[in-house]
């Protein structure tokens, strides 16, 4: 029963897209333009950072949302806390998934890194901010923001292993498993030198 309830309650945040809420503001679709990501990334590009952080605030407080709803519904249940660890990284990991693969937009969404960010935010934001640190340092020096946030999410396993144990390591790994899914194109494009360097969203907002 809280399994089923924490699914579909991470799964129903995670189907509230920041980019289609401005992309329909500004009368654009973000997913069918600039990077074809319906994500903060590519509506910076498109629009700017304005609009672009818009978008991350909504994809990053979704998930905090999500987290602190089922966190209060666990402890009325008086739910083992080893256990309620282990039921809030699922019902993160779908918070990702809607996001990622939300009923709305034919299972086609964006790729879960501010949503991540907002789960490292609610688990420890000491850690959140090291983890952004590590991303943007990454990304800096690749100059590819998908190189980043990889970075990101296997600090994200590490962390978990350390803080938590076996258990919800493995969810974790699932986290890992969605990214590569999703940004499979990215590490393609890179190789094939057509992907969208982070360079290209400051003299974007330059110009």
């Amino acid at each position: 029963m809280y399994l089923l309830m924490i699914v579909i309650i991470g799964y129903l945040f995670g189907c509230i897209h920041g980019s289609q809420i401005v992309g329909k503001y500004k009368k654009i679709n973000i997913k069918k333009n600039g990077m074809k990501n319906a994500g903060a990334s590519n509506a910076t590009l498109l629009l700017g950072w304005k609009y672009g952080f818009i978008v991350a605030f909504i994809d990053v407080f979704k998930a905090i949302v999500s987290l602190l709803i089922v966190a209060a519904l666990l402890n009325k249940f008086n739910v083992l806390f080893e256990m309620q660890i282990l039921l809030l990284y699922v019902n993160a990991l779908f918070v990702v998934i809607g996001h990622n693969f939300p009923l709305q937009m034919s299972f086609n969404g964006g790729k879960g890194t501010a949503s991540l960010f907002g789960v490292l935010l609610y688990i420890d934001w000491k850690f959140a901010v090291m983890g952004l640190i590590i991303l943007l340092l990454f990304a800096f020096v690749t100059n590819y923001f998908v190189t980043g946030t990889l970075m990101l999410y296997l600090s994200f396993i590490a962390y978990t292993l350390y803080t938590f144990g076996r258990a919800p390591t493995f969810v974790a790994c699932l986290f890992t498993v969605l990214f590569f899914i999703k940004h499979a194109e990215n590490f393609k494009r890179i190789v094939n030198k057509e992907e969208v360097k982070l360079s290209t969203l400051f003299r974007k907002e330059a110009s």
